[in-house]
């Protein structure tokens, strides 16, 4: 059977889909594999960016960032899943951060 692609999901099906993925994230921290580890964590922020309600996004607002970081982030533009814009007080040229990573 053909993987369907997490854009094609319902949320249901997303939110089945990142409970899988956390699942492989506790294995792959309990046999020490990190960069798997890291791989899921991806994955999980990409699913549940697709939950997130992208029309509570404003353009222009600065949130701050749920990756345990101190950083915030200000949102120039949607495209996608993806909230592009620069991170505040940094000279980093502009990113694209899942919008699961921002704290609304």
């Amino acid at each position: 059977m053909e993987q369907k692609k997490l854009s094609e999901m319902s949320e249901q099906e997303l939110r089945h889909e990142i409970q899988i993925y956390k699942e492989k994230m506790r294995k792959a921290e309990m046999n020490g594999i990190l960069n798997e580890y890291d791989v899921y964590q991806s994955k999980v922020i990409v699913a549940e960016s697709y939950i997130v309600d992208r029309s509570k996004i404003e353009m222009g607002k600065i949130y701050k960032l749920a990756d345990g970081t101190d950083d915030y982030f200000k949102v120039e533009r949607l495209k996608g899943i993806f909230a592009w814009g620069f991170r505040v007080n940094s000279s980093q040229p502009e990113e694209g951060l899942p919008v699961a990573l921002l704290k609304l």
